[in-house]
């Protein structure tokens, strides 16, 4: 059975890292849903590309996923950290044991500003770690500590979807293949992401 991702968007996010996520995942065939944290489907970038969200987050709320992706994004992330319906499915993905997986500010601003982190292991952008009291800040390009996956930036967005996938489907082949497939010289199944936290 295909795993199941989660895209959280709201107006302001980095449609890259998105879009970037997305490519990967659905190249493993892991079946992704775009989910809009706000009163419609369309929305507007970061950089104000015009999109469509597959569906409404307040329709979602009892649907679980394998795993719930938050791109980063000044905006994106400031209005996700401030909804409560983002908060709350974060919250019930979590523990249910799920893959939470912040990229970029996410980590910081949606996860740290609702006190979501428990105490492990992750890496957002710039200098944001420094105002988020819960969690420990690794610079590494990926963190994995437990069930939360966390990526840099914008810059590492290759290596955090590849890692993504590898941990939902376990499978080393295909994942490798899509790689090469793209001429992503920089991660393979058989190199550990970089900041994983023991147990």
């Amino acid at each position: 059975m295909s795993k199941t991702v989660a895209v959280l968007l709201a107006k302001g996010f980095e449609e890259a890292e998105a879009i970037i996520v997305i490519d990967v995942l659905r190249r493993l065939d892991i079946k992704v849903e775009t989910l809009a944290c706000q009163d419609r489907l369309e929305l507007v970038s970061y950089h104000q590309i015009r999109m469509f969200a597959d569906a409404l987050l307040e329709h979602r709320q009892e649907t679980f996923y394998d795993a719930v992706v938050i791109p980063g994004g000044l905006e994106g992330t400031v209005n996700l950290a401030a909804n409560p319906l983002v908060t709350e499915f974060i919250r019930r993905h979590d523990e249910a044991g799920k893959w939470i997986c912040p990229l970029c500010s996410a980590a910081a601003r949606v996860l740290g500003g609702n006190d979501l982190l428990k105490g492990r292991g992750y890496v957002c952008s710039g200098d944001l770690h420094l105002a988020v009291g819960d969690g420990h800040f690794i610079d590494e390009k990926v963190v994995e500590d437990g069930n939360l996956l966390s990526g840099k930036g914008l810059g590492v967005a290759f290596d955090f979807a590849f890692s993504l996938a590898y941990r939902l489907t376990g499978d080393k082949r295909k994942t490798d293949f899509q790689v090469e497939h793209i001429y992503y010289d920089y991660w393979r199944t058989s190199a550990p992401v970089g900041g994983i936290v023991p147990n």
